[in-house]
């Protein structure tokens, strides 16, 4: 029997192209903001009282907190941004015998995305 040929791939095979590497990057994001949103809701279920809610609210407001919570929205919004560009990619939709656009495709999903948005801040900002 032949030996099969494996074909030897650096631990930096990544790094040798830009698309690449933002893959990487996007694919790396998505495991932090997984982790931090259950980070986020193993605080709040622990704010069980008025008390531990107001102490946990409290301690929002430390500037630890606040370079957590920025890192964490420049990583969402890298994720979301890098993930609403590869959606013609994922998504083909046709129209009769024509493709849609992927510039329409993408420019919903966006459009959707600041909806979404309005409507949380909204919500948030009474």
């Amino acid at each position: 029997m032949a030996k099969e040929y494996i074909r030897p791939v650096p631990v930096t095979w990544w790094l040798k192209k830009r698309s690449y590497t933002l893959f990487i990057v996007r694919e790396l994001t998505c495991l932090f903001v997984g982790g931090y949103a259950v980070f986020l809701l193993v605080l709040v279920s622990r704010a069980r009282s008025a008390g531990d809610f107001a102490q946990f609210f409290e301690s929002l407001r430390s500037p630890v907190s606040v370079v957590l919570h920025l890192i964490a929205l420049a990583m969402v919004i890298f994720h979301t941004v890098t993930w609403l560009n590869v959606t013609p990619k994922a998504i083909v939709v046709w129209r009769g015998e024509q493709r849609v656009p992927g510039v329409l495709i993408a420019g919903g999903h966006y459009v959707m995305w600041f909806a979404a948005s309005a409507i949380v801040a909204w919500i948030a900002l009474g």
